[in-house]
């Protein structure tokens, strides 16, 4: 199965490596990462995002660290709510979290206007900070929390 997972990954916390860790394990037939270009991660965040390119390289470098099996892994740009989820034949499924799970219809809806199969849903739970609410990259940027959840 090839499997996809997109996000903004600035920075990059266990929430993340949730989703990575899942489409590692699902992705035999390979892992294709969209990172957010620059303009559209920061349409839609009220924080600083880094830039694209130091973004790619850290999930790049999370991605082979949580990698134990040697798995083909792509990671594209993405400009656009859809990325390449809705027009990409190859792909099988799609990495989710709980917040970003109602957008898989609409991209199955465009897959399947496409001609394409419907990417199979993989819906990772939130991991929670030591507080109990979810850890999120803007928490982390805000100080409230680490990377890793633990309260500051």
């Amino acid at each position: 199965m090839r499997v996809v997972v997109a996000g903004t990954f600035g920075p990059i916390h266990d929430g993340h490596r949730a989703l990575f860790e899942a489409a590692l394990e699902r992705g035999d037939g390979g892992v294709v990462v969209g990172v957010t270009s620059d303009d559209l991660a920061r349409s839609s965040r009220d924080r600083p995002v880094p830039p694209f390119e130091e973004r790619r390289e850290r999930v790049a470098a999370e991605l082979d660290r949580l990698d134990g099996r040697g798995c083909d892994v792509e990671i594209r740009r993405i400009d656009d709510e859809y990325g390449f989820a809705d027009d990409d034949p190859a792909l099988d499924a799609i990495v989710v979290s709980p917040e970003t799970d109602d957008r898989v219809a609409a991209i199955n809806r465009r897959r399947e206007e496409r001609g394409f199969e419907p990417l199979a849903e993989i819906v990772v739970p939130h991991v929670l900070a030591d507080d109990g609410e979810r850890i999120s990259s803007t928490r982390v940027v805000r100080g409230e929390i680490d990377e890793h959840g633990n309260v500051l």
